[in-house]
């Protein structure tokens, strides 16, 4: 079995010989989509990169660009991606077009979305994240308009006795989603379901930012082993 290529002057080029650049393309067609990275899948799309840089090294930057998730690269607008240099104006547009393609196909073969109408519905989509754990997560689930399920996201995670939540990451990541609405929730591993001064705060913080963003945060719920706390339940969402 061949493993190059002929030069027109007769020298076979190995795999070796190829250009950085062109290696995912040869990837692809030899072990198929599923075994490139996001990066080198990106790369395909650009075909070619910038003075010293494969379109790889463009691909990887541009992904460090978006912190790495393919969600927040398909926000970005082509004017926004032709701000790095090496980024013209095809290039922005297959990268576009390609993401807007898979986002496309991904809403007309998804199932149909869970809904997260109650506190109960909410801690039954996480309490297997979470409820277990030995040290402190947040995560979120982000809801359309008709409070069904988009998808649920990590946050943050921390040690025994806490985690971090900052709500601009909150809020980024239900902007990037599209997310009508949130549930945020975090564990207590001691098993203590009543909430802390700092969940209390956290919880005004979080509802007065959606107010603003337009973002409704349903509710807040504390996940232990045994149950859970819905701030929602107790009227606390004001």
């Amino acid at each position: 079995m061949d493993d190059g290529i002929q030069e027109p002057s007769g020298r076979r080029l190995t795999i070796r010989d190829w250009s950085k650049e062109d290696r995912p393309r040869e990837r692809l067609l030899a072990q198929g989509a599923k075994a490139l990275s996001d990066a080198e899948l990106v790369a395909i799309l650009l075909r070619s990169g910038f003075k010293d840089q494969t379109a790889l090294d463009l691909a990887k930057a541009l992904l460090v660009d978006a912190g790495n998730d393919l969600n927040r690269l398909a926000a970005r607008t082509p004017a926004e991606l032709m701000r790095r240099k090496g980024m013209g104006m095809a290039k922005a547009l297959a990268v576009v077009a390609a993401l807007e393609l898979g986002h496309r196909r991904r809403e007309r073969t998804s199932p149909e979305r869970v809904p997260i109408h109650t506190s109960r519905s909410a801690y039954d989509e996480l309490r297997s994240q979470i409820a277990d754990l030995p040290h402190e997560e947040f995560w979120m689930l982000l809801l359309d308009r008709g409070l069904r399920l988009i998808d649920r996201r990590k946050v943050s995670s921390g040690g025994i006795h806490g985690t971090v939540a900052d709500p601009k990451l909150i809020f980024r990541v239900a902007l990037d989603a599209g997310a009508s609405c949130i549930v945020v929730a975090h564990n207590h591993p001691s098993g203590q379901l009543r909430p802390s001064e700092e969940d209390i705060r956290l919880t005004r913080k979080l509802v007065e930012g959606g107010r603003m963003l337009d973002i409704l945060v349903q509710d807040h719920l504390i996940i232990t082993a045994e149950g859970y706390y819905s701030f929602a339940d107790q009227g606390q969402m004001h």
